[in-house]
């Protein structure tokens, strides 16, 4: 099936909540437990954080992402970098996204075999830059980045802390986050936050 097919049949059933074209084959999505939600709604607290301390990008959640003729994807998170500050997605006229994100997240409580085979497959091809997969039953974090158009897995640093290669700054806690602490997941996104503003004179000093 091509994209075009796709969108068209999905805009005529408004009451299916999530559909998605994977190397030429639709899936439709299964009912949502609360072993997706939880992780799901650490992982779009987390990118929208980063996102309102980094105005060129933008944190998305469940949008139609057309990458390719084959690949019309809805991926649970996304994060991007806006078009004017050089990221390579679009709006197209009926409001979905063309083009890679530069970070995809997909939550996998019963997807794990599509979300780390098909789809990684058509993310790597289309440029998609990292990928990231929580695999909800084995408890485990998959961070892919492209490298010389291949996924290379990236492995926690000694903290235990995955780091964006794309987005400077964006650190996610392994630990934490498979515990389900939002707070200490914040906590290490704060810590490589940059300084922005100039730290105040001392008491009978005046500013340099």
């Amino acid at each position: 099936m091509h994209s075009r097919e796709f969108l068209r049949g999905y805009e005529r059933m408004p009451l299916v909540k999530k559909a998605e074209l994977i190397e030429g084959v639709v899936y439709m999505g299964s009912p949502v437990s609360i072993r997706h939600a939880r992780p799901d709604s650490l992982i779009q607290l987390w990118l929208g954080t980063y996102a309102s301390r980094h105005p060129e990008t933008e944190a998305l959640t469940n949008i139609t992402v057309i990458l390719d003729a084959e690949n019309t994807v809805q991926p649970d998170a996304l994060l991007r970098r806006l078009p004017e500050h050089g990221g390579a997605t679009r709006v197209t006229d009926e409001g979905y996204l063309a083009g890679p994100p530069e970070l995809v997240v997909e939550v996998a409580a019963s997807s794990a075999s599509i979300d780390l085979r098909d789809k990684r497959r058509a993310y790597c091809r289309n440029g998609v830059r990292e990928y990231l997969v929580w695999r909800v039953v084995e408890n485990q974090l998959d961070w892919f980045c492209l490298v010389e158009d291949e996924y290379v897995p990236q492995a926690p640093d000694s903290q235990g802390v995955l780091q964006s290669r794309t987005f400077p700054g964006l650190r996610l806690s392994a630990e934490a986050a498979l515990a389900g602490d939002t707070a200490k997941v914040l906590e290490a996104l704060r810590e490589q936050e940059p300084f922005n503003r100039q730290a105040p004179a001392s008491p009978g000093k005046s500013a340099a």
